[in-house]
């Protein structure tokens, strides 16, 4: 991990980087922010690990847990929480064996998030599987999507 690290910083300081440059490469790497590589950062460059911690924290793009292969989004803003975001959520954590949004399945395969709103409120409530956009989902519906998805392995559109 150490050379990886190096690696981040020595890219770091030739492009005269930020702390969220930093960030941005470490899970660029690893797909998502180690505690160890936060510490390793917070020693070499002489920040606190709590300004790390921080941002990690506020930025909804950093992760500090390994993600799935696969990202399930469930939009829960105000229009798709109406129309009946959170029974969707409900039904995937049943479905895929998850306790909360934000776990991913027990073979890495899938990664279950809630998101607050993503800007598609006339097409609520909506889904999101590897990036693509599924308008007008009941729990049903995402539900089917997602056993017809774990069967073929794979997602078209991808």
């Amino acid at each position: 991990m150490e050379k990886t690290l190096e690696k981040i910083l020595k890219e770091h300081e030739e492009k005269e980087g930020n702390l969220i440059s930093i960030l941005q490469g470490i899970q660029d790497t690893y797909g998502y922010i180690p505690h160890e590589a936060v510490h390793w950062f917070s020693k070499r460059l002489n920040i606190p690990a709590s300004r790390f911690f921080g941002v990690i924290t506020f930025y909804s793009q950093f992760h500090l847990n390994p993600r799935g292969k696969n990202i399930i989004s469930v939009c829960c803003g105000t229009a798709c929480h109406v129309k009946g975001g959170s029974k969707i959520v409900e039904r995937l954590q049943r479905d895929l064996n998850l306790n909360s949004a934000g776990e991913t399945t027990k073979d890495g395969e899938i990664t279950l998030e809630v998101v607050r709103c993503v800007g598609a409120c006339s097409i609520a409530p909506v889904v999101i599987v590897n990036n693509r956009v599924h308008p007008d989902m009941t729990a049903e519906d995402t539900s089917k999507l997602i056993k017809k998805f774990k069967k073929e392995k794979s997602y078209a559109g991808r």
